[in-house]
């Protein structure tokens, strides 16, 4: 199968390497900012613009008010989002996504795409796999 670069090999020559595979690689704590659970519902959700902190909780159904904030945090260090606090009472937190950003949620909303398309392939295969191990 052939990869974006046009190569035969999924990973890039520095993933070959061992950089990302490697445990005290810096790759990885990026790898689990942006790729966790809330992460990529967050970059994907910023694609549509400016959010404010209480909007991202209440459209990103299931997130507690502490996960939020650590993500957002981490997305943060990384360069992938924008924090700006506004001078008003009640303190008002904006969030947008960086030219970094933007570029990673791009690539996410493909996988977050494909996912939203192949569900019912994927559930239809979990239900076969259920079934399979009920008749053993």
């Amino acid at each position: 199968m052939d990869t974006p670069t046009g190569n035969s090999e999924p990973f890039t020559a520095a993933v070959r390497r061992g950089d990302v595979l490697s445990a005290d690689c810096p790759s990885r704590e990026v790898l689990k900012h942006m790729t966790s659970r809330w992460g990529v519902l967050v970059l994907v959700m910023l694609l549509g613009g400016m959010h404010r902190f209480s909007e991202l909780r209440r459209k990103i159904g299931g997130v507690s008010e502490k996960m939020l904030s650590q993500t957002l945090q981490g997305l943060e260090s990384d360069g992938l989002i924008n924090r700006k606090s506004l001078p008003v009472v009640p303190p008002h937190v904006e969030y947008s996504l960086t030219p970094l950003g933007r570029e990673a949620a791009e690539h996410l909303e493909v996988m977050v795409n494909w996912i939203e398309e192949k569900i019912p392939e994927i559930v239809s295969w979990r239900e076969s796999r259920l079934e399979g191990e009920a008749e053993e």
